[in-house]
């Protein structure tokens, strides 16, 4: 399918659909600072081949949606949830079901908390609570942290950005799997390239929160598939156990070995899940 740039609320935001729009509709989110192009073609082209209508699309300050000035991000995180639904208002779809990963999987929470008649069911990959709560998390690695810490990168150098993009993709996998350089690298090179600022991508680093949902998790009223890997360096298992605890009708499918986002080697057993969970006679 080609990209379709849909106008909102006075912004631009690059999407792609994929399948019959007669079928269950499912919106993919992806976690913060990455465009649609990590909700790779032949996941989308899974699912959608398997009876569902697949929408991913470009986060502001990603891939080809609107861009602002690097470090001067023009709306907040609230923003960021409303533009599933501006996406899913663009397409005349009333209400789907929401896959979010990383940050992604907190926005489709926070999607499904203030636009409970938007969502069908959940699915929240590699992520924590979107909401304050009183329950201990385990922290980030110490790898990860100390990565993230001393990892050096020019952002205004395009072979800088790749190889940090790159590096990082490899500290995410959880090391505990071999790492497929060539696919990441390819991948990230194409993201790049394909951005009208890659640089922007910063911007969701400093984004501010703006007004967004304090109502717990336990008030999430629609099926919950918690899928989480093993390996996760950035949110460690216990933030999936949590997650599908606290949501009254949600459930955990932990992936071995797997590490943070949504890695080729598990796509024969999330799409599966995600065909269960989204089927008729499972989607509430």
């Amino acid at each position: 399918m080609a990209e379709r740039v849909i106008e909102a609320d006075g912004i631009e935001l690059c999407t792609e659909s994929f399948g019959d729009p007669s079928d269950p509709p499912i919106l993919l989110i992806m976690g913060k600072g990455a465009s649609m192009l990590w909700w790779e073609e032949g996941f989308c082209r899974m699912l959608a081949g398997n009876g569902r209508f697949v929408i991913r699309y470009d986060h502001r300050d990603t891939g080809r949606s609107v861009t602002y000035e690097p470090g001067r991000p023009g709306y907040t995180a609230s923003d960021l949830v409303g533009d599933a639904a501006r996406v899913l208002d663009a397409y005349g779809i009333p209400a789907a079901h929401v896959v979010g990963v990383s940050a992604g999987g907190a926005f489709a929470q926070l999607l499904a908390l203030d636009y409970a008649d938007r969502t069908l069911s959940l699915v929240l990959i590699s992520t924590s609570s979107a909401v304050p709560g009183d329950r201990e998390l385990p922290p980030p690695t110490e790898e990860f942290t100390r990565f993230v810490s001393s990892a050096h990168v020019d952002w205004s150098d395009a072979k800088s950005v790749i190889d940090y993009l790159v590096a990082y993709a490899c500290m995410l996998a959880g090391g505990r799997r071999p790492f497929d350089e060539t696919a990441a690298r390819s991948l990230v090179r194409r993201d790049v390239e394909r951005a009208h600022d890659f640089a922007a991508a910063r911007n969701h680093d400093v984004v501010p929160d703006g007004e967004l949902s304090q109502a717990p998790l336990s008030s999430i009223a629609v099926p919950t598939l918690v899928i989480h890997g093993t390996a996760d360096p950035m949110f460690p298992l216990g933030h999936g156990e949590a997650l599908a605890e606290q949501i009254p009708d949600g459930t955990l499918l932990a992936l071995q070995d797997a590490g943070h986002g949504v890695e080729r080697a598990d796509w024969a057993t999330i799409v599966p899940a995600i065909l269960e969970h989204t089927a008729a006679d499972h989607a509430g």
